[in-house]
């Protein structure tokens, strides 16, 4: 199972260590992280992934990022519109692709303590290719 990753690079101190919890969880797992593919931010991440399965070296993907709340509510406009490309990408292609991205509403702290939530999303691409063999 060769995995991609897109990672965005916003709030990089969380989500670099998102990456590297994915990373570890992959190779866990008996798979291999093919790509990774670093992103400006969140809004960029369901281009990314395209960008990723139309190169063809990827039989899944994880996406990773940390939005966290501001003061306004711009936070959940990104969230939303990430999470409803990412999963038309999905369907799309037949491409497993896995919703690692933590948010809306929440606050640095909070997002600090879902780092870990990077193993989640590489456990759901994992599942649904072995799923997809059956």
């Amino acid at each position: 199972m060769k995995i991609g990753i897109v990672v965005s690079e916003y709030n990089y101190d969380i989500t670099m260590m998102m990456l590297e919890r994915a990373k570890d969880h992959v190779k866990f797992l008996g798979a291999e992280v093919s790509e990774v593919l670093k992103v400006p931010g969140t809004f960029e991440i369901p281009l990314g992934v395209r960008n990723l399965i139309r190169g063809g070296n990827v039989d899944g993907v994880v996406t990773l990022g940390a939005v966290i709340q501001g003061e306004t509510d711009h936070d959940d406009i990104i969230m939303q519109n990430a999470a409803r490309k990412i999963m038309d990408i999905s369907i799309d292609s037949g491409v497993p692709v896995s919703l690692g991205i933590t948010g809306p509403g929440q606050t640095r702290l909070q997002a600090e303590a879902r780092i870990e939530k990077a193993k989640s999303a590489v456990e759901s691409v994992v599942k649904m290719l072995k799923a997809g063999k059956k």
